[in-house]
């Protein structure tokens, strides 16, 4: 698989579990809400790992502008409130900075 396919399962994984969580915290939701919300955080630190990168660092760095996206796309989805430009823009200046970080040509660091 790619690693584009990862970050937005992580991303995915990781907003329905802090979701989740928000739902029991902050809304008063049963605390049955814990365990797929578990199960999702796990799926997302599983998905994280498995993105093509020498080191996890970097992997996790360029991560965040997939995530600011994807939380957006939920926001809209799930919440039913629509990003407005601000959003957009913000999300575009993410996922350039994550491409920024993750293509950028550099040498294999050494193992350690």
């Amino acid at each position: 698989m790619s690693t584009p396919f990862f970050y937005v399962v992580a991303a995915l994984g990781e907003i329905a579990g802090c979701f989740a969580f928000w739902m029991w915290w902050r809304l008063d939701r049963s605390a049955l809400w814990l365990a797929p919300g578990m199960a999702a955080l796990a799926l997302f630190a599983w998905a994280l790992a498995q993105v093509e990168s020498p080191v996890a660092g970097r992997a996790f760095a360029a991560y965040g502008g997939v995530y600011i996206t994807a939380s957006l796309g939920w926001l809209w989805a799930v919440e039913g409130v629509r990003p407005d430009r601000w959003d957009v823009l913000g999300a575009a200046l993410c996922l350039l900075g994550a491409a920024v970080i993750l293509l950028a040509p550099r040498p294999v660091p050494p193992t350690p």
